[in-house]
């Protein structure tokens, strides 16, 4: 089977990963909409994925000739599809190993694409304030800060991660159908 099918896999199964953290995050920050004290002190913070392309070589080229801004990835860095040189027992490199997604001399260069999660960060704007001089965290002042989670925000994010997994699983389905359909052909 050619790499390429793999690969389609393979992206689709990186898009539904990062939606499901997606998801989780949503779902941590929906739950905590009243915490009001965290063990870091002061109230919950959302939390927001960033997501990054996986490097590819053609990804590469684009960075490097400027046609997209941003760092240029380096191969395998961040995506791991490339081996790190190992040095060989009986003196010098080992040969790159042909095959799907190594890069480099004897390698196909055909790495997987798709997304990966680079980082989850706190989202920076100002705490919600509510007055209420009877809570047990309420300020001098009398006011009370509650976490920045915008329940209605949340829901509509909630409804664009589930699109987005969907998406990914109709593709993956899609992948293993045409991979069935090469399979029969073979069998003639």
């Amino acid at each position: 089977m050619p790499g390429g099918m793999f690969s389609t896999f393979d992206i689709a199964a990186s898009g539904m990963t990062a939606q499901r953290l997606r998801l989780d995050l949503i779902a941590s920050n929906l739950a905590n909409v009243d915490s009001t004290r965290t063990p870091q002190g002061g109230p919950y913070r959302r939390l927001v994925p960033v997501f990054q392309e996986r490097a590819t070589p053609f990804a590469r080229i684009l960075r490097e000739r400027g046609a997209v801004p941003g760092p240029v990835p380096q191969a395998g860095a961040a995506a791991g599809w490339a081996r790190p040189a190992v040095a060989g027992v009986a003196g010098g490199p080992v040969p790159a190993v042909a095959g799907r997604g190594v890069a480099g001399p004897g390698g196909t260069g055909a790495a997987p694409g798709g997304v990966q999660v680079a980082a989850v960060v706190a989202d920076p704007s100002p705490p919600r304030l509510v007055y209420d001089p009877a809570h047990p965290d309420a300020g001098p002042d009398g006011y009370v800060a509650y976490p920045n989670v915008d329940p209605l925000a949340e829901m509509v994010n909630l409804l664009a991660a589930t699109r987005a997994y969907e998406a990914n699983v109709a593709v993956f389905a899609a992948a293993r159908t045409l991979a069935l359909r090469a399979l029969d052909i073979g069998r003639g």
